[in-house]
């Protein structure tokens, strides 16, 4: 496991405990002149999407990315899938095996099937006169919640260690993180979203397979055809083809 140089002009700053990292970026975003990272090697009050609890044991990786990015809110959005592929990158670095690796729309990593990394975006809006973004990332480095402290029906939860015998400290895997972070962006802020979205379905999770999509107010079956333009969920049911803007997949 050999990290690359840290990124240039990305900051890292590293907290021995927080209440949370999303929190912490609300807080200094506006003092900051640049991209930076934050870890906490002890979180207390982490978040998950939809305001669920994540919890993080120590020796697991919890940070947030802060950037302020001038695209609109459609687009910025598009860097859940930037995160996953950097996610992806970090661990196949850390492991040296991308087989067991997988990508879950719209923003898990699966580690042998098993959730290992979650993503959660959040804007904070126009924080001292300009956007910013927050891209929080948890990773069960060390240890999993157990399969009752997850919702009926979820991905069972699963550690890097356990899965791989990889002992990774949450340092060691913000320097791998960092740095394929750095090239993903790049691409996305020269290219835009098509490299990004075919690279992203080159390591998706079930596609061309039956799952079940929960919108807050609706689940709809079918068979994952592909991931669109605008970073939409398709399905194809026997009603059509379906686009989906946000949901929770089941399998």
């Amino acid at each position: 496991m050999s990290a690359d140089p840290w990124p240039l002009g990305y900051g890292r700053r590293v907290l021995a405990e927080l209440d949370s990292t999303n929190a912490e970026a609300v807080r200094i975003a506006p003092t900051l002149a640049g991209p930076e990272w934050i870890l906490a090697l002890k979180q207390t009050a982490g978040r998950g999407r939809r305001g669920r609890v994540w919890k993080a044991p120590e020796g697991n990786f919890s940070a947030t990315l802060v950037l302020r990015p001038t695209e609109s809110p459609d687009v910025i959005a598009l860097r859940s899938f930037v995160a996953s592929l950097a996610l992806w990158e970090a661990f196949v670095a850390a492991t040296g095996r991308s087989q067991m690796f997988a990508l879950k729309w719209p923003n898990d990593v699966l580690l042998n099937g098993g959730k290992v990394a979650g993503i959660l975006l959040e804007s904070l809006g126009h924080t001292g006169g300009a956007l910013h973004l927050c891209i929080g990332i948890g990773v069960n480095l060390a240890a999993a919640p157990g399969r009752d402290e997850v919702e009926a029906g979820a991905t069972p939860p699963v550690s890097l260690l356990s899965e791989t015998g990889a002992r990774v400290t949450p340092e060691e895997f913000l320097d791998l993180l960092a740095p394929a972070y750095a090239r993903w962006e790049a691409q996305f802020t020269t290219y835009g979203f098509a490299p990004i979205r075919e690279a992203w379905l080159a390591r998706a999770a079930r596609l061309g397979e039956p799952i079940t999509a929960r919108t807050m107010s609706e689940s709809h079956q079918g068979t994952f055809e592909t991931v669109d333009t605008a970073g939409n969920l398709v399905l194809k049911t026997p009603a059509g083809r379906l686009s989906i803007p946000a949901a929770d997949v089941f399998f």
